[in-house]
C-alpha cells in the first residue's frame, strides 16, 4: 500500500481542484535516474491505465504502475510547505540510500 500524509492529502486536493480535476488521481512512478539510481515521478491524471494498482487514503486516489509497485510498497507521500523546501517528498522504507534532495533513492 502507498500512504498519504495529512498535509500531502490537503495539498493534492487543492492542486486537483486548481487544475479542474477534482475527480482526478495521483500517479506515482519510479524510473531510472537521479543521483542515487532511481527517482520518483508524480503526476495528476484523469483516469487509471490498464494494470495500475489503486490505493485510496484520506480521499486521495493514488495510481501505481505494476513495475513501480514493489519499489513503493509502504511508502508515504509527504508534503512540506516550510522554508527549508516546499513540495512533495516520499518516505520510502524500502530505500537503502537517498539523495540530499529526496528525489532519488537506491534499494
Amino acid at each position: 500500500m502507498v500512504h498519504v500524509s495529512e498535509s500531502a492529502a490537503k495539498q493534492v486536493q487543492t492542486l486537483l481542484v486548481q487544475e479542474g480535476r477534482s475527480n482526478g488521481y495521483v500517479r506515482v512512478r519510479v524510473k531510472s535516474g537521479g543521483c542515487s539510481g532511481l527517482s520518483y515521478t508524480i503526476d495528476f491524471v484523469d483516469a487509471p491505465q490498464e494494470g495500475d494498482a489503486l490505493f485510496e487514503e484520506r480521499e486521495v486516489r493514488i495510481l501505481v504502475e505494476k513495475k513501480s509497485l514493489l519499489y513503493l510498497l509502504g511508502t508515504t507521500l509527504e508534503y512540506s510547505g516550510g522554508l527549508n523546501g516546499k513540495g512533495f517528498s516520499f518516505d520510502n522504507p524500502n530505500a537503502s540510500r537517498t539523495c540530499g534532495c529526496g528525489e532519488s533513492f537506491a534499494l
